[in-house]
């Protein structure tokens, strides 16, 4: 299969093997998962078992094997966001957008998921929404977020309700 995307990053890494996580990284953003036959494109063009592609893939966090939303919503439950509420929070959310942490809403627009800690803590319950922090997390507040994001097309900066 013929992947002009991965060919094009592959180019631009000139083909190194020892780029492999550079390039994974490139793909990951382009795609925003590691697709299956993008991995497989990569392995013959790097000339490269599959199995070593998989293994960094599986091995860092950032890469993940399974489609991801558009927009990453991730909500600290290390100690202090914890005992602060950030359990209830996480609740909300799933109840919002209708799916379970780790999951992806049908269409594609939302990836919820938790996270042990996102080093914020003097503002925790903390949530973090396409890379930018949105501390002393409330349910409510989170409810009212996730509606300006919808209105916005966004994370939420240009909607209707611009606080969190």
């Amino acid at each position: 299969m013929e992947d002009k995307k991965a060919r094009e990053i592959l180019e631009h890494y000139k083909y190194e093997q020892n780029q492999l996580i550079h390039i994974l990284q490139d793909i990951q953003t382009e795609y925003r998962y590691l697709p299956r036959e993008t991995l497989s494109f990569v392995s013959r063009e790097l000339k490269i078992p599959l199995s070593r592609v998989y293994s960094v893939g599986n091995f860092y966090n950032a890469f993940s094997l399974k489609p991801k939303g558009r927009h990453l919503i991730s909500v600290c439950l290390g100690t202090a966001c914890h005992v602060r509420g950030g359990k209830r929070i996480s609740e909300e959310i799933e109840r919002v957008l209708n799916v379970k942490s780790g999951g992806t809403t049908p269409d594609q627009e939302y990836t919820l998921e938790t996270v042990n800690c996102v080093g914020a803590c003097a503002l925790g319950p903390v949530i973090v929404v396409d890379g930018k922090y949105h501390g002393q997390m409330t349910s409510a507040k989170a409810k009212k977020l996730l509606s300006a994001m919808k209105d916005s097309g966004g994370n939420g900066k240009n909607g209707k309700n611009k606080k969190s």
